[in-house]
């Protein structure tokens, strides 16, 4: 059998379709030529009887976003009757064919089957000529960047350059956290490379923590910048409380982007670092962005 009479045979399931396939090549036509024949008519006729190209592609586009919508139904359904604590924000295709991505109102992105009752908590990587990426880091970064530049200045505690400012970090801190004192104590090396240090409040142990109030007390001080070196070396602040502070507003930020521990420093164009690093390290990536 040609390609022309398996084409027809495969195709003629169709009904409307075989009539216009039917039609005969010019007898002085070759082969090649026949076979060709047979295809634009039968793509022609698809167009036709579907009602054109974009028709088409529209009917697919449509389709596709129903199926979508039906399994972003039945993922939030399943969750929310086995685990109704774990409020979804949303549910997106992700690269891997099959799996769906859900984003937690928390943060965290899990990779789930199409009914909900499997699912992945962890990282999805892609190999590509550039190496190893992680999916979900690069969905996040963009939208790390863009909540982090919302944040009003009067907001953080800052640490400027006294020359030009080169570059910038946000820091993700807890007062009480070695590893911020520790990165603390850099801060002078940071802004001597025109490293500005941004410092959002992340009380670990939470709200309702001995540490919180001190963060509190650093956030309502008259010099906001001493309290804060008085902390990071462990010593007292006078206790203040202020309305409209907004540590509890940081703190959810931080969840919501990704942070789990501090310090967690993320750069302006959304990148998350976990953990301590050395100033020249921190730096040399800073100035990157």
């Amino acid at each position: 059998m040609n390609t022309s009479s398996l084409f027809k045979s495969s195709i003629c399931a169709i009904a409307p379709l075989c009539l216009m396939l039917a039609m005969p090549v010019s007898a002085d036509d070759g082969a090649t030529q026949e076979e060709g024949g047979v295809m634009s008519r039968a793509v022609a006729s698809v167009k036709s009887f579907f009602g054109g190209e974009e028709s088409v592609t529209a009917d697919v586009s449509v389709a596709a976003s129903a199926d979508l919508a039906a399994v972003e139904a039945k993922i939030r359904a399943t969750f929310k009757a086995g685990r109704p604590d774990l409020a979804i924000a949303s549910v997106e295709e992700s690269e891997l064919p099959g799996v769906y991505a859900v984003t937690l109102q928390s943060g965290p992105v899990l990779y789930s089957s199409a009914d909900g009752r499997f699912f992945i908590a962890g990282d999805l990587y892609e190999l590509g000529p550039q190496g190893i990426e992680n999916v979900a880091e690069r969905k996040l970064m963009p939208q790390r960047a863009e909540l982090l530049a919302a944040v009003k200045r009067d907001d953080m505690i800052i640490f400027s350059p006294e020359g030009e400012t080169r570059g910038a970090i946000y820091v993700f801190t807890d007062v009480d956290c070695g590893y911020c004192q520790k990165l603390h104590r850099e801060v002078p090396q940071l802004n001597a490379k025109g490293i500005e240090v941004r410092y959002l409040a992340y009380p670990r142990a939470g709200l309702q923590s001995p540490t919180y109030a001190k963060m509190l007390s650093a956030w309502c001080a008259d010099d906001r910048n001493e309290a804060m070196n008085i902390l990071k070396t462990r010593g007292k602040v006078e206790p203040k409380t202020c309305d409209r502070n907004p540590i509890a507003a940081q703190f959810q930020l931080g969840a919501r982007i990704g942070v789990t521990g501090t310090p967690a420093i993320v750069t302006e164009s959304g990148r998350l670092i976990p953990g301590y690093k050395p100033a020249d390290q921190l730096a040399a990536i800073a100035l990157q962005q």
